[in-house]
């Protein structure tokens, strides 16, 4: 199981903040996490779609464990991932 957090206007639009997920003893990817959760919810389908799974310019971004996140970085049981937009600054 892992834990599931969402931020700024993901929370807003996914009318939460937390979620969890069973994933395998093993592990998987960040990438199997975001396409279990779309599978499981329409609205984070459309979030996570195909164009959010990469990492670039407009794409939802992740952390594990607190520490910023690739769609391939691996996931253990036990894990939080952080859902958020991408952070602008200056």
């Amino acid at each position: 199981m892992v834990t599931i957090l969402y931020f700024a206007w993901l929370r807003d639009r996914l009318g939460r903040s937390t979620d969890s997920l069973a994933i395998p003893a093993q592990g998987c990817s960040v990438r199997d996490v975001m396409q279990a959760l779309g599978q499981r919810d329409a609205a984070l389908g459309a979030l996570f779609g195909p164009a959010s799974v990469p990492s670039g310019a407009g794409a939802i971004r992740c952390a594990v464990n607190q520490e910023f996140a690739g769609p391939d970085d691996p996931v253990r049981p036990g894990d939080e991932l952080a859902f958020f937009p991408p952070v602008t600054g200056g």
